[in-house]
C-alpha cells in the first residue's frame, strides 16, 4: 500500500477556490481501481493551508490516476508543498 499525505501551503485567499477545484478529482480518485482513500480538506486552524491524504493499492494505481498531474490553474494557486509517498510493508487494525 502507498499512502500519499501531507500539506500544501495556498497563495493567499486562493483555499476555497483550490477545494472546489479539487472535487472532481476527489470524486475520480474515489472510484479509480486501486484507490482505498482520497482526500483533500481545510486545515482547521491555518487558512491558507490544504491537508492531503491518500492510499492506493499499488504505485501502477497512482501513477494511472495521477497522470499530469494538477492543471496549471491549481499548481498556480499553490505557493509551497510538503507532500510525501510513504509505502506500506504492514498494517492492521488500531
Amino acid at each position: 500500500m502507498i499512502i500519499v499525505s501531507g500539506t500544501l501551503r495556498l497563495q493567499p485567499g486562493r483555499r476555497d477556490d483550490f477545494l472546489k477545484e479539487s472535487l472532481d478529482a476527489m470524486k475520480a480518485a474515489r472510484v479509480a481501481v486501486g484507490c482505498h482513500a482520497f482526500v483533500v480538506s481545510a486545515d482547521p486552524i491555518e487558512v491558507d493551508i490544504v491537508n492531503v491524504y491518500e492510499e492506493w493499492g499499488s504505485e501502477e494505481a497512482l501513477l494511472r490516476f495521477r497522470g499530469e498531474g494538477p492543471s496549471a490553474d491549481m499548481r498556480g494557486m499553490i505557493a509551497g508543498a510538503d507532500v510525501r509517498r510513504h509505502y506500506v510493508a504492514k498494517s492492521g487494525p488500531a
